[in-house]
């Protein structure tokens, strides 16, 4: 089972984990990735993030799909938020399931830094004195 999700709500983890794995998973792994306070020595307040919708769920989908195919996942939950989002709310989280560790940590691995490669979601840093865009865009 693949499910990809693009919101701007919070996140529920408890949810998402919930739904990862099957009978034969011996492992569920997941990453969650969430605003630190601090970036190239200023204090950030805020991220926002901006996505092209469709073309990211595509990305995620066929990333998602790499990745089962690539280490035998039973299921793999990709969920990126868009919009504001607050210091320590996560803002993607990533879980997959397979019958051993390695695989969905390998998987997990692979999402999350294809993600920040080649899907079309773009970051900004908010400060007290402004903002910048983050150069790991696409």
């Amino acid at each position: 089972m693949i499910s990809i999700q693009l919101q701007q709500d919070p996140i529920d983890i408890n949810r998402a984990m919930a739904e990862t794995g099957t009978a034969s998973d011996g492992a569920v792994v997941s990453f969650i990735g969430r605003p630190r306070n601090t970036s190239r020595g200023k204090t950030v307040l805020y991220l926002e993030y901006e996505v092209y919708g469709e073309m990211a769920r595509r990305e995620l989908a066929r990333l998602a799909e790499e990745a089962s195919e690539k280490w035998s996942l039973g299921s793999c939950v990709v969920i990126h938020r868009y919009g504001r989002v607050d210091i320590g709310e996560p803002s993607i989280l990533i879980t997959a399931s397979s019958s051993h560790r390695d695989e969905a940590f390998q998987a997990v691995r692979y999402i999350i830094d294809t993600v920040k490669k080649k899907v079309p979601i773009w970051k900004k840093e908010y400060y007290s004195d402004g903002s910048s865009w983050m150069d790991e865009t696409p």
